[in-house]
């Protein structure tokens, strides 16, 4: 790893509707990625397993609990700034509408119609790996 350049791993949730969409947010709070869209979740606390932080991350950010998720798939992107190593869950079963509770704008989007240009640049394989499995 270089020096000076942070790494963290990351829970994200992939929340799919009974209609097969997917659900997306904007991200809001300035920074190099503000205005872009990206799977709810966020960084996985020293005490917690990806799972807990991502119910956790639910929770606050969409007002949701988690009911039914499994294991999507594992990554490590390398930002200019830092490493995010990031663990992706298929969340199928909730309870609560979600809501973006931070402020952020939340759209659902038919898993064809994602569009890899909207989505943080470490999404783009997810995308990809959601469009194939459909």
């Amino acid at each position: 790893m270089l020096r000076g350049v942070q790494s963290f791993d990351v829970a994200a949730g992939i929340l799919c509707d009974a209609e097969g969409r997917v659900l997306i947010a904007e991200r809001v709070g300035g920074g190099p990625f503000n205005g872009m869209w990206e799977f709810p979740g966020g960084k996985i606390g020293k005490e917690e397993t990806a799972h807990q932080a991502l119910s956790r991350e639910l929770a606050e950010e969409l007002g949701i609990e988690i009911t039914v998720c499994s294991s999507f798939m594992n990554l490590r992107h390398e930002y200019d700034d830092r490493i995010v190593t990031i663990e992706f869950f298929i969340v199928s079963g909730w309870n609560c509408e979600p809501v973006g509770r931070e402020g952020q704008a939340l759209r659902w989007v038919n898993r064809d119609e994602l569009d890899a240009r909207e989505l943080l640049p470490a999404d783009v394989p997810v995308v990809e790996a959601l469009q194939q499995s459909h």
